[in-house]
């Protein structure tokens, strides 16, 4: 299964690093992101290295989800796929 990262969560003066709002293929409503809780995430870089996380809840109601990732995630992520499993 694949997903888009989106964007950083965030507040209005605030930015987790290592949290990431991620659109999955195929997942349009709160209900169908409650099966992807706790499954493994990973974001593979340009130079080779693998960052991975854990999808922790939804985030808002059109099927987004919260990813906490192990370390802080680079800008250069935001646009580019990931694999869940």
């Amino acid at each position: 299964m694949e997903g888009v990262i989106v964007n950083f969560r965030r507040g209005k003066t605030t930015m987790k690093g290592n949290q990431m709002v991620l659109v999955v293929d195929g997942v349009n409503t709160k209900a169908k992101t409650e099966k992807l809780i706790g499954k493994k995430v990973i974001w593979k870089s340009p130079g080779n290295k693998e960052i991975t996380g854990k999808i922790t809840m939804p985030h808002g109601n059109k099927g987004a989800v919260r990813v906490l990732f192990e370390k802080g995630m680079p800008g250069q992520s935001i646009g580019q796929k990931v694999r869940i499993e």
